[in-house]
């Protein structure tokens, strides 16, 4: 069963284009980097798949030093498949495991520019790291993470909700039926995650205890490749800094976490390991004085978050009968998976051609501290938002924010329906990929 992604009609595109450059399909394991190429190919007369973990014959071809053509004419030999130019998918699978093969790619641009190659790889960010270049301008990356909660949707054929979801606005609320629907579903999605093995599990047979034993699996398999990731640093360290984030997600990390073994150094070389992995993404301070938002960063004070939704309540433990039942996440933990879920989405919702950073804005003046928790930037304006884990909460943090940078307008993302109220948006939680639709409006 393929679960349809939003990246699809993107390959589409690149594929019609008149003019491209090889594609390198970015992201971490097991994300559907390759099922998305597989069902991609069949809009091709041809599909040449060559996994560089799976035949050591291959990597040899590249090693050669020959020419794109010469590389082209043995691969189709060994493939027993045409490679011709406009007809052709050529797929790179697991390319980390072939240097030669990354640096080459910008060579099918110079010399093969008409001919379709892709190349992916769970390892890709640590092999890009030792080569000095990949050809700036002859290659394109396009970042795939796990399913988002349009997806999620879309795998469970929900087309007439999704429909009515984007003609949805502050102005336009949902009919109650149909957000509580959706509210269901939202509260699924936490539990399952959009890993897309988990999705798939839960698609067909509705069984919550099964997709947990699949995230267990899942969790296992993303701890054994940490072993992959550096010669020199050992895999109980990054499973250490990777469950010591899982406690700390939505808020300010700290060094000295409960139980820690490491020291400050080991700890940050940790994270930088685990965020070229894909497995945790960084939301940083700003000033949030102007734009771009990255230009005022205070790096000492850096939230992470977790790179799924089920993965992240497996490592916790989290009673998933209360994610179901209750409509206040605080009581759970702190309401802390709701604001993951929110950065997630907005990570989802950026175009796939671009890597996105995260920011959030704290003030720690004596006597009035205040934290929002997404600032985010939309048509050159500055969009903080705040995310409630149910439908009551203060606003007090996001009314100062607005007084403060002179703003007229901030974001509550809750379990409420599309309203609105004094300088405040209100959107469900559900409906983060629609926020910059509601900028203007």
């Amino acid at each position: 069963m393929y679960l349809n992604r939003t990246i699809d009609s993107e390959l589409l595109s690149w594929k019609l284009a008149k003019t491209r450059k090889p594609l390198m399909l970015r992201g971490a394991r097991q994300v559907g980097k390759t099922s998305t190429v597989k069902k991609f190919a069949t809009h091709f007369t041809y599909f040449v798949e060559i996994n560089f973990d799976e035949n050591l014959v291959f990597s040899e071809i590249f090693e050669k030093k020959i020419s794109v053509f010469e590389v082209c004419e043995q691969l189709s030999v060994l493939t027993n498949t045409p490679i011709v130019e406009g007809q052709t998918l050529l797929f790179l699978d697991e390319i980390q495991a072939c240097i030669p093969a990354i640096s080459m790619l910008r060579y099918f641009y110079e010399k093969m520019p008409a001919l379709h190659v892709i190349a992916a790889g769970s390892l890709l960010e640590f092999a890009m790291a030792d080569i000095p270049s990949i050809g700036v301008g002859r290659v394109r990356s396009m970042y795939m993470y796990p399913l988002s909660f349009r997806e999620f949707l879309m795998a469970h054929e929900e087309h007439l909700i999704l429909e009515q979801l984007n003609k949805a606005s502050v102005f336009k609320p949902l009919p109650e039926q149909i957000h509580q629907k959706l509210i269901n579903f939202y509260k699924k999605f936490l539990i399952v995650g959009g890993m897309p093995e988990a999705v798939r599990v839960y698609v067909n047979n509705r069984d919550l205890l099964e997709v947990q034993r699949v995230l267990n699996d899942l969790l296992i398999s993303v701890q054994a490749d940490f072993a992959k990731y550096k010669s020199n640093v050992p895999g109980a360290r990054l499973i250490e800094v990777f469950n010591a984030i899982a406690r700390q997600v939505a808020t300010k990390f700290t060094y000295s976490y409960p139980q820690a073994t490491l020291n400050n150094l080991q700890i940050r070389e940790a994270i930088e390991l685990l965020k070229m992995a894909g497995l945790v993404y960084a939301v940083t301070h700003s000033a949030a004085n102007g734009i771009p938002l990255g230009a005022e960063i205070n790096p000492k004070k850096t939230k992470y978050l977790l790179f799924d939704t089920g993965i992240f309540q497996r490592i916790l433990g989290l009673n998933i009968a209360d994610l179901l039942i209750s409509d206040d996440f605080n009581a759970i933990n702190k309401g802390h998976i709701a604001e993951l879920h929110v950065g997630l989405e907005l990570l989802k919702a950026e175009s796939c051609y671009q890597k996105s950073d995260l920011f959030y804005w704290q003030r720690d003046a004596k006597n009035s501290q205040a934290e929002v928790d997404y600032v985010c930037q939309f048509n050159n304006v500055i969009v903080p938002v705040e995310v409630k884990a149910g439908t009551k909460g203060s606003m007090q943090s996001l009314y100062l924010f607005l007084k403060e940078k002179g703003l007229t307008q901030g974001y509550r993302l809750s379990l409420e329906n599309f309203s609105r109220m004094e300088q405040i948006k209100i959107l469900p939680v559900y409906a983060v990929n629609r926020l910059g639709d509601n900028i203007q409006k």
